[in-house]
C-alpha cells in the first residue's frame, strides 16, 4: 500500500473530536469531488483536480460527474499508471481516510 492511514492514531491523540452526527448525517451522500478533493488529488496523483484526472482517463468521461463512463478495468490501470496507488480500491480507501481526517480537523 502506498499510503498507510494514520487516522486511528490521530483520533486517539486528539483532545476533542466532534460528534460524528454533527459532521455528517447518517444517510447523507458525499459528493465524489469532496472525497477526491484538490489537496488529495494534487498530492497523490499526476493531476491537480479530480475532474482533470477523470477527463485524462482513456474514456469518454470529461469530468468527475461522468466517472461511471470509465470501465472498471480501464480505471484500475489508469490509477496504477497516474497515481501512487496500485488500483482504484487502494486510492478510494486513502481518499476516504483523507476526507475523514479533514472533516475531523486531524
Amino acid at each position: 500500500m502506498a499510503r498507510r492511514s494514520e487516522l486511528a492514531e490521530a483520533a486517539a491523540d486528539a483532545d476533542d473530536l466532534p460528534d460524528p452526527r454533527d459532521v455528517f448525517a447518517r444517510h447523507q451522500e458525499i459528493p465524489v469531488a469532496d472525497i477526491f478533493d484538490d489537496v488529495f488529488v494534487d498530492e497523490f496523483t499526476d493531476f491537480e483536480t479530480f475532474d482533470e484526472m477523470v477527463a485524462a482517463s482513456p474514456s469518454d468521461a470529461s469530468s468527475a460527474a461522468e466517472l461511471k463512463l470509465v470501465p472498471d478495468g480501464m480505471w484500475d490501470e489508469f490509477v496504477a499508471e497516474t497515481t501512487v496507488f496500485d488500483d482504484e480500491e487502494e486510492m478510494v480507501f486513502a481518499a476516504r481516510d483523507h476526507w475523514v481526517e479533514t472533516q475531523l480537523g486531524l
